[in-house]
């Protein structure tokens, strides 16, 4: 058999392996809405943590980053390490107080129902506002994901963009719908162990190749003097721009829903050091096989990939058995899927949970509405979405994908500082956090299409967000009791000592 092949079984393996786990996951989510969007709160720690870094992290983590290193040395690790701090403060704070406040307030399953509950809005207007930034954003960025696929599998099968994208789309879609969070979350752990195999396995099998460690430090040395310098050949704003992108932990709503459904608030801890050690060892990975990149084509120049953020995938090619070098393609899409599906299942809860279920409130039909036809509902919208972000792209506009990087800052810009001060600041109130929500949406808006100075989006944007938040929350503060005891509450509750 040729080597495409081999490679092209091992990928449909993979998929196959996707649709069986949807499937399994179908059957416990058939017909309960909290199970479909929030899978009942019974995820165990370290499934939560996979599922949130595999959601996390897409195709950047194999492609981008290697690359990044690989063209230009250490200085680029920057992003990595804002992002495994960013995770690790998340896990650390927002994830226990977060876990125990949504079932205090409302037994809420989404964060903007959170936010209505925990800051008493009769007006509806703060969830539909945050119902509508997440369906809008996400939109784009699930679409963002279908675009890198179609590109994935031009650039690596010659099979043409577009049926490589629907059939990423079909698959991830598939599962979704029937899984609901259960699937994409159990999806999210088979994918991100994918993962973690083929960042382990890449850069270990090259180093080897190359001849051991001291041969590669001496070959990069002489490729790229300032290899080792994370200062080099970089500006002091751009390095804060790069580690600035950790602020955007706090605010993603794909990555924090995790958090709400773990068994206990007290299983954050075991989850955070599962997560933080996935991470570690996953964005050590990238950087090595980036670093070792460099040594093994610099002694083999004939074999040297024309574009830096295809590093991962030649090294695959050239030093795996074709089968196995399918299984670490495979990666890269479960990379893209991963995070496709998490953003599918969070756009399928803001339509239901926060629009539908609103506007069913409000005509009086909710009490006639089973959970069976909600999760019906939320299946709907799963499709719905996915349906609009495959005509999204259709046409692989550049436009699309710059669009995940201010997605990123407008998601941390706009929810982060809200969550951040709903959980830890009794003080916050409604029209505070409304008016700090829009506040750092618009000013990560503006300022990533005509920034004053070279600086990311999502520091100004937080920024601007925090401030507003406070000094409106200060002028419209009232006392409440009711709110002062759901907080000691939820902060008892996420304090306390496991049994």
């Amino acid at each position: 058999m040729s080597d495409q092949t081999y490679q092209t079984i091992a990928v449909t393996l993979y998929f196959a392996a996707m649709l069986y786990i949807g499937w399994s996951a179908y059957r416990k989510t058939r017909d309960n809405l909290d199970d479909y969007m929030l899978a009942g709160r019974g995820l165990k720690p370290w499934v939560a943590a996979l599922s949130a870094g595999a959601s996390d992290m897409s195709g950047w983590l194999l492609m981008g980053l290697p690359g990044a290193i690989y063209a230009k040395g250490l200085v680029e690790s920057w992003i990595a390490i804002g992002l495994t701090v960013g995770a690790w403060l998340n896990w650390k704070f927002v994830a226990p107080r977060l876990r125990s406040y949504t079932e205090v307030a409302g037994n809420s399953i989404t964060i903007p129902s959170f936010l209505e509950h925990r800051l008493r809005d009769r007006s509806r207007s703060l969830r539909i506002v945050c119902g509508l930034i997440i369906l809008v954003f996400f939109t784009f960025y699930v679409s963002s994901g279908m675009v890198a696929a179609g590109k994935f599998f031009d650039s690596t099968f010659g099979v043409q963009y577009i049926h490589g994208m629907l059939i990423v789309a079909a698959v991830t879609m598939i599962y979704t719908l029937f899984g609901g969070f259960l699937g994409a979350t159990l999806t999210d752990v088979a994918q991100g162990l994918l993962m973690l195999a083929a960042l382990v396995a890449v850069p270990i099998v090259a180093l080897i190749k190359v001849g051991g460690p001291a041969v590669t430090i001496e070959t990069v040395n002489e490729v790229n003097p300032t290899f080792f310098s994370l200062f080099a050949g970089g500006t002091a704003l751009g390095i804060v721009s790069a580690a600035a992108w950790g602020l955007g932990y706090f605010g993603q709503p794909h990555i924090i829903v995790r958090f709400m459904a773990l068994r206990s608030p007290q299983e954050a801890s075991t989850a955070r050091r599962f997560g933080i050690s996935w991470m570690v060892a996953t964005a050590l990975g990238a950087i090595l096989t980036g670093f070792i990149g460099i040594a093994y084509f610099a002694l083999h120049p004939e074999k040297a990939p024309s574009d830096p953020e295809t590093v991962f995938l030649v090294l695959a090619q050239i030093l795996f058995h074709p089968f196995v070098a399918g299984l670490v393609l495979a990666a890269v899409l479960a990379a893209i899927m991963s995070t496709v599906s998490s953003q599918l299942v969070v756009c399928s809860s803001a339509l239901v949970e926060d629009l539908f279920k609103i506007f069913a409130e409000k005509s009086g039909r909710e009490t006639q509405i089973s959970d069976k036809t909600y999760v019906r509902l939320g299946r709907l919208g799963v499709l719905v979405v996915a349906v609009i972000a495959v005509v999204l792209a259709i046409d692989p506009s550049d436009s699309i994908l710059e669009l995940v990087g201010f997605a990123w800052a407008g998601f941390g810009s706009s929810f982060g500082p809200v969550v951040l001060l709903a959980l830890f600041w009794r003080k916050l109130t409604a029209p505070g956090a409304l008016a700090g929500l829009i506040v750092g949406a618009v000013v990560a808006f503006v300022w990533g299409q005509w920034p004053p100075f070279d600086l990311y989006e999502i520091v100004p944007g937080f920024l601007a967000n925090l401030v507003v938040a406070v000094g409106v929350s200060l002028a419209t503060y009232r006392p409440d009791a009711a709110v002062d005891a759901e907080f000691d509450e939820a902060a008892r509750l996420a304090e306390k000592q496991p049994a």
